[in-house]
């Protein structure tokens, strides 16, 4: 990984670095000036350069701000004034929240950084204040990547520019108030640079993907508690659209405000029933809305910035939840957006929505009276499976109390408590006869057989081990998702194994083929890690979430599960097929495992507190 980024970094021959100096005639400023500080020539304001074609390449230049309130930051790809790419500062916010660092497009004059957070558009970091330090930002096709103040890793990682592969000028943006500067801007055109792929976008299941929207109307103008009636619905002109693969629609992105005071548009879609129902809309909205269905009014909300306390954003996600009363055949839902600031947009999914790949078939489930159930291993001796219990919500009072279930293959729970005595037991496999769980400071060693408790082997100063895995040679990996190493108990001793920067946040476990399969959380990848050489390769990347369960199939590709409630199947050379997806109503999917002679899947739903059951065709 650092020979990737040392040749990121490097710049081809072909390449020219253009320094533009402040005081070049180059320069359109927009309430900018120059002026001295920190010993330093340096702008205070925001401007953009003349007659620059930039897509691809690299932006640098030095900032200092004074920690207060400001949004200092980069422009690029600027089509005009309306339409843009921005990367922006958020020094207020430095060391206490994870979007100190901001990438937002601008569609129609409107910055959406209330749409757009999370990974790939919020990182956090620490921004040095009273000081000039680096900002380095690389851009190519529809991905970019920040560093700064000369860090070797970027602090922030840009999967998917929203104005996709465009192109325009570049410039600075900040406030001229006196808390943020720029000094020595440069850039160079560079259609060289080395990025990982990035993730695979994924449609998650229950979207309402396609709606009409109204013209933009003065909020103050229309009673935004009263459904229009028939007759007015029908006389706007109405505009179809499709909402981005996350659900998100960008009203944005389709129309333009009519000025500073709020304005309003109306989104409709028509939803379909079989039958006369109770459906659960999950939404996500900013910054306020009124949502009818069947010209009814069912919820009103309003998330403005700011508005619930002073560190309130306003920032859009499945938040809310609306249970609407379908009747058989059509209904119109119709939402009322209102928009002041931030961000214009929704979001709408079905909440009881799951996705099973066509070759995926639901066998069974347990009943509900499992205690968190956190990992499953199949005995195919006995033709069980066995369930850790986690149960950690009150570690002070419940210590040691937590257990291990036995469960047939059909899903009764043969005994609730086989083995008693545990502390918060997550991972667990089999080897042999016998029975390797994680506990908080232990991996216990448990005889099948009887059930009796033959072994534990304490951890040196653990920070949260996590899940196990046992090779050929009966060596047991135990991953450490808090401080970022993989141990390794051999002959009953504890050591740490592998520590390196590349093996951040590990999780799940798996041996195959004389190398441990990571799940590294670190940058959200499978990796690889051989046994013998301890050499580390990426298999693929697989976005946010948090990789727990990891298995083969009969073909060899790789079963991976995010905790969040997702399965996927991944070829060894890195390809991802999605299998399962219980995100909406948020059945997790928990330390999985993988029958190969029955293509059985066996999932720990962890705080549904049940473990469920597919077949999977090979």
């Amino acid at each position: 990984m650092a020979l990737l980024f040392s040749l990121a970094l490097s710049t081809p021959a072909s390449a020219q670095e253009e320094f533009i100096d402040f005081e070049s005639s180059q320069w359109v400023f927009e309430g900018a000036q120059v002026v001295q500080h920190l010993d330093r020539k340096a702008l205070m304001g925001s401007a953009y350069l003349k007659d620059v074609d930039f897509q691809n390449g690299v932006i640098e230049v030095d900032i200092a701000t004074n920690g207060r309130t400001s949004y200092p930051g980069l422009i690029f790809r600027r089509q005009s004034n309306e339409n843009y790419e921005s990367f922006y500062l958020r020094p207020h916010r430095s060391n206490l929240y994870p979007d100190a660092l901001q990438y937002t497009p601008v569609f129609n004059g409107l910055a959406g950084w209330q749409l757009y957070h999370g990974d790939g558009f919020t990182a956090g970091g620490n921004i040095p204040r009273d000081r000039w330090f680096h900002i380095r930002m690389e851009i190519m096709g529809k991905q970019a990547r920040v560093f700064i103040d000369e860090a070797e890793q970027p602090a922030l990682i840009i999967d998917d520019l929203k104005h996709g592969l465009s192109r325009g000028t570049i410039g600075v943006m900040g406030p001229a108030d006196k808390t943020s500067y720029f000094s020595n801007f440069r850039y160079t055109k560079d259609a060289d640079l080395k990025f990982d792929p990035p993730p695979q976008v994924e449609t998650p299941p229950g979207l309402l993907s396609s709606w009409q929207l109204s013209p933009v109307f003065k909020a103050d103008q229309i009673d935004r508690e009263l459904c229009p009636d028939k007759d007015e619905l029908a006389q706007m002109e109405w505009q179809s659209v499709s909402c981005e693969p996350s659900g998100l629609v960008d009203i944005a992105r389709h129309k333009k405000r009519l000025g500073r005071a709020p304005d309003c548009v109306l989104a409709k879609t028509t939803l379909y029933s079989e039958k006369e129902e109770v459906k659960k809309l999950l939404f996500g909205y900013t910054d306020e809305i009124h949502l009818f269905l069947n010209g009814k009014i069912l919820f009103t909300g309003n998330s403005a910035y700011r508005l619930r306390d002073g560190s309130f954003l306003g920032i859009v996600g499945l938040y809310d939840a609306v249970y609407l009363p379908l009747k058989k055949g059509k209904n119109e839902l119709l939402l009322m957006i209102t928009e002041g600031f931030g961000g214009w947009g929704f979001i709408c999914q079905d909440g009881r929505a799951v996705y099973l790949e066509e070759d995926v078939q639901k066998m069974w489930d347990t009943e509900n009276t499992l205690k968190i159930p956190e990992s499953v291993v199949y005995d195919p001796k006995r033709n069980v499976v066995f369930v850790s219990n986690y149960d950690g919500y009150n570690p002070s009072n419940n210590q040691g109390k937590q257990f291990l279930s036995k469960v047939s293959l059909d899903g009764t729970i043969e005994k609730l408590k086989w083995v008693e005595g545990l502390n918060n037991p997550t991972g667990l496999t089999r080897h042999e006869d016998k029975l390797y769980v994680v506990e908080r400071n232990n991996l216990v060693e448990i005889d099948i057989e009887s059930g009796n408790i033959l072994n534990r082997y304490p951890a040196p100063q653990p920070g949260f081990m996590n899940d196990v895995a046992i090779d050929s040679s009966g060596n047991a990996y135990i991953s450490d998702s808090r401080k970022h190493v993989i141990y390794r108990v051999a002959n009953g001793k504890f050591e740490v194994w592998f520590e390196d920067s590349e093996i951040r946040n590990p999780n799940g476990l798996h041996v195959h083929h004389n190398k441990l399969i990571v799940g590294n959380n670190g940058d959200s990848s499978l990796k690889s890690i051989d046994l013998e050489s301890k050499q580390v390769a990426t298999i693929c990347q697989l976005g946010a979430g948090i990789i727990d369960g990891i298995k083969t199939d009969s073909g060899g590709n790789y079963i991976v599960s995010h905790w969040e409630g997702k399965i996927y199947r991944i070829t060894p050379s890195g390809q991802v097929t999605k299998l399962l997806d219980s995100t909406a109503p948020k059945i997790n999917t928990a330390d999985f495992d993988y029958v190969v002679e029955k293509n059985l899947l066996i999932i720990p739903t962890f705080t549904d507190n049940r473990v469920l059951a597919y077949k999977v065709k090979d």
